[in-house]
Formats: structure tokens, sequence, C-alpha cells
């Protein structure tokens, strides 16, 4: 297998923790930072998965600080990429009800005054929720491959709990309260991972797999759930990294809770794996922080990074997943060494 880059550093910011050891120790305690919000349906208070932060900060400032804190984490370790280093900030699609942030370019230069960094010029934003961090780490490959700039720091930040997102997906009936078993509890959160060119230590990214399913969740023509874009994403991070899925160690995905998802990535799995093979156990951070949006691709990497380097991972390699709502499907491949 041929590595693409390197994962250099971590940052989290969660409703479990405020730092990355913190966050991961929790998650895989199986604690979570549900409670109850400000928010009703009907007579019930909705659940959600709020970042205890200091200071009661809302909307966009609320988000660059998020980012800031995970964004300083992940620099803490690497110091000298400071001022080597492009920055790629994974927001939600611009068409999203209650998106936390209107202005992406505007958000990125804050972040980057709170964290005193200046941003590169192959600085960029990613807005396509869930799986923008797929698509930045492929962009993260090419900007690293130009030689431009020795570190790319791929950030991802995110909020469900804002008035007119509840209300929107409270209306598609797409929240978990008492009388709907089958919806997601909303969260909030910031995660970034620094990036290096591969020197053939840490966890290295080996596959990446880019797809869109045609059945998506609010599908009008109604077709039938088929997984054909995870399998295809899947299938493509497979190609790259040069093995089949019954070498796969674990999965992390971003299982929000409602039923589709779980039947997108078992359906995926199914179509797949093949042969004799280990029992392959998978996580999801959803378990612990809710549907953090786009924070969750650069959180699941940071989960796997932490796990590989406290030698508690489930196996190896691991792939992680994430799709959303329009269909857009992300899979890589990561491992700590070549497997």
């Amino acid at each position: 297998m041929s590595a693409r880059l390197d994962i250099a550093s971590v940052g989290m910011v969660t409703a479990v923790g405020l730092d990355a050891p913190s966050a991961c120790a929790a998650m895989r305690a199986r604690l979570d930072g549900f409670q109850e919000t400000s928010f009703v349906s009907g007579a019930d208070t909705l659940i959600g998965a709020p970042v205890p932060l200091p200071r009661s900060w809302i909307g966009e400032k609320r988000m660059a600080h998020l980012a800031a804190a995970a964004i300083s984490e992940a620099f803490e370790a690497v110091p000298q990429a400071r001022g080597n280093t492009a920055l790629i900030l994974c927001l939600a699609e611009e068409d999203r009800p209650g998106r936390p942030v209107d202005d992406g370019l505007r958000l990125l230069h804050s972040v980057a005054e709170i964290t005193e960094i200046q941003p590169n010029m192959r600085s960029r934003i990613v807005a396509h929720g869930r799986p923008s961090g797929h698509i930045a780490l492929d962009q993260a490959c090419r900007i690293m491959a130009s030689g431009e700039v020795p570190y790319v720091m791929i950030a991802g930040v995110d909020s469900y709990l804002t008035a007119p997102a509840i209300a929107y997906y409270l209306g598609e009936n797409r929240l978990l309260a008492a009388d709907n078993p089958n919806g997601f509890i909303p969260g909030e959160a910031a995660a970034a991972v620094l990036c290096a060119r591969s020197r053939g230590d840490g966890l290295r990214l080996f596959g990446l797999g880019l797809a869109r399913e045609p059945a998506t969740i609010y599908n009008s023509e109604d077709l039938p759930l088929r997984a054909d874009g995870m399998t295809s994403a899947y299938s493509t991070a497979f190609k790259e990294t040069g093995i089949e899925m019954n070498r796969l160690g674990y999965r992390i995905a971003d299982l929000i809770g409602e039923q589709y998802w779980f039947k997108q990535s078992a359906l995926a799995s199914l179509r797949l794996l093949r042969g004799r093979h280990d029992f392959q156990d998978i996580w999801s951070p959803g378990e612990s922080l809710g549907n953090i949006g786009a924070a969750v691709v650069p959180l699941m990497v940071g989960m796997a990074w932490m796990a590989a380097r406290k030698g508690y991972a489930a196996g190896n390699p691991v792939l992680i997943e994430a799709s959303n709502d329009a269909g857009a499907c992300g899979a890589a491949i990561l491992a700590a060494r070549a497997a």
C-alpha cells in the first residue's frame, strides 16, 4: 500500500470533553453529553448534546471559538506547523435549514484571528455537511502533492442546536422524541486534524472514495435503498488501498440514530465482504454526541488516531465513512502501519 498522507495531530471540542484525550476517553467509556435543552416538542423537552463552553457565545461567534479551540490543540503537538499550514474548514451544507454559519469566509477569518494564524492562500471552505471531511482529505492530498505547504489543517465545526434547525427537523419528523424513536439527537462539536506528508509513522491515509447515493433519505421517486453510493465509495477506497474488505480491522461511521444510515452501512458491508475474516467492530460518535454534522469526519479520524496511539484500536486498518441527506458519500481507509 502507498500512503497518501499522515495524521500528525488532532484536536476536539465536544459535549463529552473539551480536548481530544478527554473526549476520546469519554466516548470509549460509552459516556454521552445528552441533556434537556430549551427546545420542546409538544409537552416534551427535546434532548440535545451541547458543548459546555465557559461563555455563552451564540451563532457564528460560538462556531468560531469551537473551531479555534480544536485547531489550537492540534497545533500544540506540532508547533512548527504554525505559519506553514493551509486550512480547510468543513461546514454545513449551504442550503441546510438552520445552518449556524451564514458566511463561511468570514468564519474562516474569525478562526484565523482567534488562533493568531494567517490563512494560507490555499485555505478554503468545504460545505457539504457530514462527508465534508472526506472531500477535505482529497483536497489536502492534492495541496501537499503540489509542494506548496508541508501541512494542511482540516477542521470541522457544526451545530444542529439552532431554533430554525430544530423547527425544520421537527417538522420533518426526524428528531428523536417520545413519539418518534427513529430520529436523531441534535448536537454540536468541532474537531481538527493536522495532515502532513507521509513519513512512515503514525496513522496514515491509504485509500479514499467519494460517491453519490441516488436513493437519498429525501428521494422524491421513492427509490429503494441499495447503498449504491456507499458501496461505490468503499470500493474506490479499497481499490486505492490494494486490499479486500475482509482484511479490514474495524469501521467508524456517522450513524446518527435513524434507521436509514444503519441500513446503508450494513448493505455496503454485505455487498463487499467476502471470504474468511475476523470480527469487524463498528464505532460511532453519534452514541455520545448525537448528530454533529460537518465536524464528524475530523472527529472520527481523531478517534482512530487516538485509538492507534493508545493501543485500543479494534483492528488495523480502519475505514471511516460518512454521508449526507443529499446522497454524498465518503469512505477513507487509514492504518497505523502498512496492513
